[in-house]
């Protein structure tokens, strides 16, 4: 059974520059940096993985691979492979795809055959909060580099962004829209998120972009993901699951949007509006009602509640109807029977989902990947947590680009929809970071475990 080594240190500087610091080290070839509440956790490398693909379950340890036919519970058997990994209190680090909701449904088919689901026990784990730091290595090589690291004041220039034109410029959305709400008022669907995408025309500064758009946001979660070819830098504007060593569970559903930062007198007024608007409303409390539902499979009879109904929440360039629905799992249910009872979250899928997933692949075409899924961290103490992916801007395949989606209903207007996304685009469009120079394949005087 490994151990991991530890060491805590003190820090010199603010936790959110000493994260990207630690992203940008060189010390391991792929991180997580995620951010929960006061504390921002980094996991470098991989001492082992779980890949889900519709053919199957991966498993690494060390050199050891396995392959698992899918069950009827994908994620129970993520947990199992996690818990079989020869390392004391491991915690994992990763990402879903929206098209791992397909699996919930029985419909293999339609996931694609790219990676559903891509989980980390990492090589090395820091721990950040004001003043203090917590380090985890696999060796005491690393361990000694990560605390030398840490006590070096952080010196790095951040270039200024390059804003991105959000605007419809192929002037599809409005159409699609338009289709969505048809299907609505035709059939048993109720509301529905559809979304579109926005090219970034140049290479793109990941760690950059994180610094520039976490000091403009006020998010539930940030993350920073470069992990399996795939990069991914969000400020998450709600959390699809968040379940405590203890059993207890929240989701925080948010849905009714308006926009924010003109000031506080028309932010006010926007507000006010806000509260006052029948389909935000009805959008919003459909949602929470779906979440209610969804944790009472889960959770102890009579345990699930609604708290701060139809409350504010401030979220970068817009402004929210939240809610938290909360439970207490019951008897052997565990973290991942929360995140599958709630996953995809409703507010980026749909209500009935089964349907409304239906309605999204025709009319987007094509796969969402890590959009609307979920960026987690989960430990072998039961503790899960998961954003939702929104907020967000992704890199694969050579290919880089923003996303962002709107709730549809039987009685939402195109022009407005488009405007939604405008809206929530503008969290990250204004603060993309061109990288001004090769990425580094190496850095001298470094140490790179593997994984």
């Amino acid at each position: 059974m490994l151990r991991y080594r530890s060491a805590e240190t003190e820090l010199p500087g603010d936790p959110v520059q000493l994260a990207a610091a630690l992203a940008e080290s060189g010390l391991f070839d792929q991180h997580v940096v995620y951010e929960r509440e006061d504390d921002f956790w980094f996991a470098g490398g991989a001492l082992g993985e779980v890949v889900v693909t519709r053919s199957g379950i991966r498993r690494r340890w060390l050199a050891d691979e396995t392959t698992t036919p899918l069950g009827s519970h994908p994620l129970r058997q993520v947990h199992e492979q996690l818990a079989g990994m020869a390392v004391e209190d491991w915690r994992a680090y990763g990402w879903m795809a929206f098209e791992f909701s397909h699996l919930h449904v029985d419909r293999p088919d339609r996931a694609g055959d790219e990676d559903l689901l891509h989980l980390v026990v990492p090589h090395s784990e820091v721990r950040l909060r004001q003043g203090r730091a917590v380090v985890r290595s696999a060796d005491q090589e690393t361990l000694e580099a990560l605390v030398a690291l840490l006590g070096k004041p952080v010196t790095r220039t951040v270039a200024p962004p390059r804003p991105i034109d959000v605007t419809d410029t192929d002037g599809r959305y409005p159409e699609l829209v338009a289709r969505a709400i048809e299907e609505i008022r035709a059939t048993d669907l109720q509301k529905v998120i559809i979304s579109r995408t926005v090219p970034v025309p140049f290479r793109v500064d990941f760690v950059g972009t994180y610094l520039h758009g976490r000091s403009h946001n006020t998010p539930a979660r940030s993350f920073l993901v470069d992990l399996g070819g795939r990069r991914v830098v969000g400020f998450s504007p709600e959390t699809v699951a968040e379940v405590g060593a203890d059993g207890e569970v929240v989701t925080q559903p948010l849905a009714g949007t308006r926009a924010r930062g003109f000031g506080d007198r028309e932010d006010e007024r926007l507000r006010a509006e806000l509260l006052a608007d029948p389909k935000e409303i009805s959008e919003h409390v459909l949602s929470v009602k779906l979440a209610e539902e969804e944790l009472a499979t889960v959770c102890s009879p009579g345990t699930v509640s609604v708290r701060d109904l139809l409350s504010i929440r401030q979220r970068g360039s817009v402004q929210h109807l939240g809610s938290s629905v909360h439970g207490r799992l019951a008897g052997t249910a565990t973290a991942w029977d929360a995140l599958r009872a709630v996953f995809p979250a409703v507010t980026a899928s749909g209500i009935p989902k089964a349907p409304a997933f239906d309605c999204i692949t025709r009319l987007e075409g094509g796969r969402r990947g890590i959009y609307s899924g979920a960026v987690l961290m989960a430990g072998s103490d039961g503790e899960l947590d998961a954003a939702l992916v929104l907020r967000s801007l992704f890199e694969e395949d050579g290919r880089t680009w923003l996303r962002a989606g709107a709730g549809i209903l039987a009685g939402s207007t195109p022009a407005r929809e488009l405007e939604e996304t405008c809206e929530k685009l503008r969290s990250v469009a204004p603060y993309v970071v061109p990288a001004l120079a090769p990425v580094r394949d190496d850095a001298p005087g470094v140490v790179r475990p593997r994984g």
